[in-house]
């Protein structure tokens, strides 16, 4: 629904400020589509970017005294509101990562009936978990979210919010630790 008002974005935000309910109206006729549309964009989900988009538009009305032109255009001083109330959404429903030693006590279910491939089983995996435990904590999460989850190195650097480089460190040096304690044992027995 376009907004019949021709004053500019700084004059609706001016009387916005001022308490000019008509000039608040206008200027949210304005801006909702592309608030709503720059959040769906981020978090994908119609509900939550019209909460988001929703936030936005109030956060700006709040703020609207102390916007600053020499700063941004209203548009990005906007978009960037909503953008921001977007991300956070997105952190506050990332999913909560679970402890690898969690996943490691799980142990591995076979279907497998022969009773001898079960035992051998049953010692890699005792030998896998021993090993995996000598791996430094970070290295050991990015392995278990790689190879339990299946998880990208992109996707783990999202999750853990570290640098892509880091995740890939991490799972490199995560796997030629495994080798070598497993080497190490292999060698041992």
């Amino acid at each position: 629904m376009a907004s019949s008002d021709t004053r500019s974005d700084e004059a609706l935000l001016g009387a916005m400020a001022i308490g000019d309910e008509t000039a608040g109206i206008a200027f949210v006729r304005r801006y909702q589509r592309r608030a709503f549309g720059l959040a769906l964009s981020i978090v994908s989900d119609p509900d939550l970017a019209e909460d988001i988009a929703q936030e936005a538009l109030v956060r700006t009305w709040r703020h609207a005294p102390v916007y600053d032109s020499r700063r941004a255009s209203v548009t990005t001083w906007v978009l960037t509101i909503t953008r921001n109330l977007a991300i956070d959404a997105l952190r506050m429903r990332r999913a909560t990562p679970i402890d690898p030693d969690d996943i490691i006590n799980l142990g591995m279910i076979s279907t497998d009936p022969d009773p001898l491939e079960q035992a051998q089983r049953g010692d890699a995996t005792a030998q896998v978990r021993l090993a995996l435990a000598s791996v430094p904590l970070e290295q050991r999460r990015a392995l278990v979210l790689s190879a339990f989850y299946g998880l990208t190195a992109e996707e783990i650097s999202r999750q853990e919010d570290i640098p892509l480089g880091t995740a890939k460190t991490r799972i490199r040096a995560g796997l030629k630790r495994l080798r070598e304690t497993m080497s190490i044992e292999a060698s041992n027995r």
